[in-house]
């Protein structure tokens, strides 16, 4: 009979571990619950307005009324979301390319052997002007590239060069923004970089050495297979952070001259803020969303196998 009992009711030390995982898996959620409340607060729940107001039209001043598809075929139409998407394209793929390519020329540049104290001050003035602000470094260049009295076209002049008009030109603006957020973000790609690059094994190029394999083959043999999840990294942080460009845009050219420079993340807060529609800005703010999802997971599925190998 005591058996009987003993085998339907749980030991005393299960009871125990019961409530020991219960109450770690409460601390746990205690640990993530400002996570959690901060992404439905600001991701989860701005999304999902945004998602439903693509369907209506309001400029925040009148109710707003249910127009189905027309913001989205609004967008297919627009001749101006269109010019905005293509220098944002544009300004993207020069962005991923510069980044990377001239990222990882200055990586291998630190890597090799020298002084502590030469690596600290280059690592630290390639980074440093990644910590000013947006605006700070928008007001700073658009003085420097000003065609009137600017400093560039002022010693470009002195040595006999015939300096373009940067900002004015619609052939020169937009590259000199690709210039300008070059210099303002390559340090963060650079630390990137230079991070994966300490992270291949020394015994590989050793081996390679062994082998007769020259400077150019260690690089594409050894180097790059060895930083492939750093390269994937880098290139898709780097595409939604320039897929994404607003500030240089809005306060050097305010997406002038004609167009040349508008980015599609200008051209949504000019239809928010400055008409109203916050309808089709919301459809806007859609289109960017499933843009930057669709080429990221498009990378990740592209350089799956060249990572895993």
């Amino acid at each position: 009979m005591s058996q009987a009992l003993t085998r339907k009711g749980p030991s005393a030390s299960r009871i125990r571990k019961n409530k020991s995982r219960d109450g770690e898996g409460l601390v746990g959620w205690l640990f993530v619950s400002p996570a959690v409340i901060l992404f439905f607060v600001f991701i989860l729940a701005p999304f999902v307005a945004a998602l439903a107001l693509s369907f209506f039209q309001w400029d925040l001043l009148t109710p707003a009324e249910f127009a189905g598809l027309s913001n989205f075929q609004l967008f297919l139409t627009d001749p101006a979301a269109h010019q905005a998407l293509s220098n944002t394209f544009i300004f993207a793929l020069a962005s991923v390319v510069t980044h990377i390519g001239i990222g990882m020329l200055l990586a291998l540049a630190v890597n090799r052997k020298m002084s502590k104290v030469v690596q600290y001050i280059v690592r630290s003035s390639v980074f440093f002007p990644f910590l000013i602000s947006w605006a700070a470094v928008s007001l700073l260049w658009k003085y420097v590239l000003d065609p009137n009295f600017g400093i560039l076209n002022y010693y470009l002049e002195k040595i006999g060069i015939q300096a373009p008009l940067w900002l004015i030109d619609e052939n020169w603006a937009l590259p000199a923004i690709i210039g300008i957020d070059w210099w303002h973000t390559i340090g963060y790609t650079f630390v990137i970089l230079l991070a994966g690059l300490q992270t291949v094994p020394q015994t590989l190029y050793e081996a390679a050495k062994v082998d007769g394999a020259n400077v150019w083959r260690r690089f594409w043999n050894v180097t790059v297979p060895g930083m492939a999840p750093t390269l994937v990294f880098a290139t898709i942080i780097t595409f939604i952070g320039a897929f994404q460009i607003f500030e240089p845009m809005r306060i050097i050219t305010q997406g002038g001259p004609a167009g040349s420079t508008r980015s599609i993340v200008l051209y949504l807060y000019e239809q928010a803020f400055e008409q109203f529609q916050i309808g089709y800005a919301s459809t806007i703010a859609m289109v960017v969303f499933f843009i930057i999802m669709t080429v990221t997971l498009l990378q990740l599925r592209l350089t799956r196998k060249w990572v895993e190998a």
